[in-house]
């Protein structure tokens, strides 16, 4: 049996290559592989062996491209991840304590799709769409232009006081539809925690027997009303403010806003986004 590591070189504010090569100093002879290397992913399916164990290093977006990438390999092997990521929204939803080391094998089974301008993809975490996809777009701004650790909190409230302006959203889940306006963030979740530790679906269990999915809508406030809700979904209490919040539950789930906006998938932004669908990893594609 070898222990193959797969480590994304760029997480954990680039300095993953350091960490990776101590954390498989471990082992008796690793096959480390880069995975943003033109052939990562090839490499790895050629040097797999069914015996082998798998161990992911980094954080939720190198989780997310892992996932895609495997989708339609059958893999029989063991599969285990050690966060090296800056936000590690996974890793704190399936081990509050936070392990070192946790097998993932039946966490990367069944994931939800979305479909968001013309391309599918499976997701971990969940999307975020309004201003968390907002506050992606403007720290993928500041990481371009410097090395500093971005500051997503103070982009929010920069963005909630100033720059961010609300839409109004259709929002379709189950075949039945809601209307709402002055949507601030409308996110459909798979686990519990996204954005860097935010808790915007706190009930939502990952991997539930029924496949549900959940979508927060965030709706209605004042810029001031929601810049005093905002910090409590660290915590999941934003629930009790019951005129502004809605959470619903089902399988297929379709998000729709009356204007663009950025979107966030597991981290990664997309842009220029009008509506997303997406459906549980247990039921049929999306239509």
């Amino acid at each position: 049996m070898n222990h193959i590591i797969l480590y994304n070189k760029l997480a954990g504010h680039a300095r993953a290559h350091e960490e990776v090569e101590e954390y498989a100093s471990r082992f008796e002879n690793p096959t480390v592989i880069d995975v943003t290397a033109n052939d990562g992913y090839e490499s790895f399916f050629k040097l797999l062996g069914d015996e082998d164990e798998i161990i992911v290093c980094g954080g939720d977006g190198t989780l997310n491209h892992f996932v895609n990438n495997i989708e339609g390999h059958d893999l029989k092997n063991k599969i285990f991840y050690h966060a090296i990521g800056s936000g590690n929204d996974f890793l704190h939803d399936v081990s509050p304590e936070g392990a070192e080391l946790v097998e993932i094998t039946d966490y990367v089974k069944d994931l939800p799709r979305v479909s968001v301008n013309g391309k599918e993809s499976l997701f971990i975490n969940g999307i975020g769409y309004g201003i968390d996809g907002y506050c992606c777009e403007v720290g993928d701004i500041q990481r371009a232009k410097s090395d500093k650790p971005v500051n997503y909190t103070s982009i929010a409230i920069k963005g909630l006081l100033f720059h961010y302006k609300p839409t109004n959203a259709t929002v379709r889940v189950d075949g039945t539809e809601y209307k709402f306006k002055k949507v601030w963030i409308c996110p459909t979740m798979h686990g519990r925690l996204y954005g860097g530790g935010m808790m915007p679906t706190p009930d939502q269990k990952r991997n539930n027997e029924e496949g549900k999915l959940s979508v927060l809508v965030f709706h209605g406030s004042s810029k001031l009303k929601t810049l005093m809700i905002f910090p409590s979904l660290f915590k999941g209490e934003h629930v009790k403010h019951t005129k502004y919040i809605t959470i619903l539950e089902g399988k297929s789930v379709e998000v729709a806003f009356d204007r663009p906006t950025a979107l966030q998938i597991d981290g990664e932004t997309v842009l220029n986004v009008t509506e997303y669908k997406v459906t549980s990893g247990k039921t049929a594609e999306i239509k």
